[in-house]
């Protein structure tokens, strides 16, 4: 029986860090898709952009969802099932777009495939968690959230540049025919388990973890940072097209397409954090990376298209940084059932993702662009510091106590 997890130097690693690299892309490239096509929706379908952007707001609340049961069962059954069947059957919905002509079965779809998407992100930070050796998990979770970016960017580009070009549907193909491609890789690469322990208690004590980890203040500040978070940052790219598509800017959505570029250097966010937190503490370099992300949103208020550009990219740093050091103290400050509560995590996450791509519309529709940047970067701001705060006066009650 093997006692210690894959190291740097064996290929099971590599094959962990390619396999679930590959899926998270897949899988972060299928949802962001949608998002720059909201525009595209509006016009081919005489939508309202509260309506077409159903499409995004739809499959984050069937991916909550899924995350909440796909973690659940994760706990219990193991974590490769999940992430190779969340592959085969987010390819599916895919398939059948291409075949229908009105926008409420593509939202209907987009809600199927939101739970189908949610395996991925359920089960792998849990699989690394257990499968790699301690000392080199923080390089394959670096990775891991750099695909996510990465995945991010490239939906993102692709739909809005394709569907200038050709049509969405061109768009979604091209990420159907990579899915089909991740999938065999996965389904080939990707390791079994060999330190998964299934749950032994019942369905209701497995329940009860979820309340467990909702009880814990340490992880109710971290689920509700990751919600301001992600509020922050997608509301920005969710609106930031609908600006851009104005004058002093007055770009087509093809060009907009060439700025989530960007995401590059979200993905690079991830890999220096790992490697900055081992310098200072984790909650410096998070609360950096916070601030930095609020500077880079001020900047898109400018009427220069290069600052605007360079706050994005910004922008992408200072989130994927953040996020990665918030998703790493979920996973310390949990004791047990770590899948349930980067699935709690996760949901919190996405609960911002459709907070900041449907929810905050009417914040952009009667403030403007101007009061909507203003008012998220406010918000985040003061939630940092309330969660500096309360993270100071928690621990010094912990010393007293013991």
């Amino acid at each position: 029986m093997e006692t210690k997890g894959y190291q740097l130097n064996e290929a099971g690693y590599w094959r962990i860090v390619a396999s679930l690299g590959l899926a998270s892309t897949f899988i972060f490239a299928s949802f962001y898709s949608f998002q720059p096509l909201i525009p595209v929706f509006e016009k081919e379908f005489s939508i309202s952009v509260t309506y077409s952007s159903l499409t995004m707001s739809l499959a984050t609340l069937s991916l909550i969802f899924g995350l909440i049961v796909l973690g659940f069962f994760s706990d219990r059954n193991g974590r490769v099932v999940f992430i190779k069947l969340s592959v085969l059957l987010s390819i599916l919905p895919f398939l059948v777009m291409l075949f229908v002509e009105k926008y409420w079965v593509i939202s209907l779809l987009r809600f199927i495939q939101g739970f189908t998407l949610a395996g991925v992100p359920a089960a792998s930070l849990a699989y690394i968690g257990e499968e790699i050796e301690s000392k080199v998990r923080n390089l394959a979770t670096s990775i891991y959230i750099s695909t996510n970016a990465l995945g991010g960017m490239i939906g993102r580009f692709l739909a809005g540049n394709l569907s200038e070009t050709y049509s969405w549907q061109s768009a979604i193909t091209i990420i159907m025919i990579f899915g089909i491609c991740v999938f065999i890789f996965v389904l080939i690469a990707l390791p079994k388990s060999k330190f998964f322990v299934p749950s032994a208690v019942s369905f209701l004590e497995d329940l009860k973890g979820f309340g467990y980890h909702l009880n814990n203040p340490i992880l109710l500040l971290l689920f509700g940072l990751g919600i301001v978070l992600q509020i922050t940052f997608t509301g920005t790219w969710t609106y930031l097209p609908f600006q851009l598509a104005q004058p002093p800017f007055s770009m087509s959505l093809d060009s907009i397409s060439f700025l989530y570029f960007a995401y590059a250097f979200g993905i690079i966010g991830a890999p220096i954090a790992s490697w900055l937190s081992n310098k200072f503490t984790l909650e410096k370099v998070r609360t950096f990376a916070i601030f930095f992300l609020s500077f880079g949103v001020l900047c898109t208020l400018h009427s220069s298209l290069f600052v605007v550009l360079f706050g994005l990219c910004v922008v992408c740093f200072g989130f994927f940084t953040a996020h990665s050091l918030t998703a790493a103290s979920v996973g310390k400050t949990a004791t047990h059932l770590k899948g349930s509560a980067s699935s709690l995590y996760l949901v919190a996450y996405y609960i911002g993702v459709a907070s900041g791509s449907t929810l905050v519309a009417p914040v952009y529709h009667h403030l403007g662009w101007k009061g909507f940047i203003l008012i998220t970067v406010a918000v985040t701001i003061s939630y940092v510091i309330f969660l500096n705060f309360s993270l100071i006066k928690y621990h010094q009650k912990k010393s007293l106590e013991n």
